[in-house]
């Protein structure tokens, strides 16, 4: 993680959400935490942060609340702008190791 981002986003665990939110486009804080290994309780309060200020929307999914970028906000549409630059330029062992990770099971019967 660029320490650009972290500057930009106030902490690490606030850039690696938004960060993991432009990568894969949804997500649920358990699932960003175990990507970076950091506490849950981080990221979840990054979440709610960034919800409450309209940046990301949320929707409930079996157990799970899971959130994405605000599709009204046009602050959002240019941070996401931003943080798809930010990935591009990511040196290529991180981004294999956060952001090109399996998030759906393999179809049934498909080959192991």
């Amino acid at each position: 993680m660029s320490p650009v981002l972290e500057a930009v986003f106030g902490n690490r665990s606030a850039a690696q959400t938004l960060m993991f939110l432009e990568a894969y486009g949804s997500g649920h804080a358990l699932r960003i935490a175990e990507t970076y290994g950091v506490p849950v309780s981080a990221i979840q309060r990054q979440l709610i942060r960034l919800e409450t200020g309209g940046v990301l929307v949320s929707r409930k999914i079996g157990a799970a609340r899971v959130f994405e970028f605000n599709p009204r906000s046009p602050s959002a549409r240019n941070l996401r702008a931003f943080l798809a630059a930010e990935l591009e330029a990511l040196p290529e062992d991180e981004t294999k190791r956060y952001y090109r990770q399996r998030q759906r099971p393999r179809r049934t019967g498909k080959g192991d």
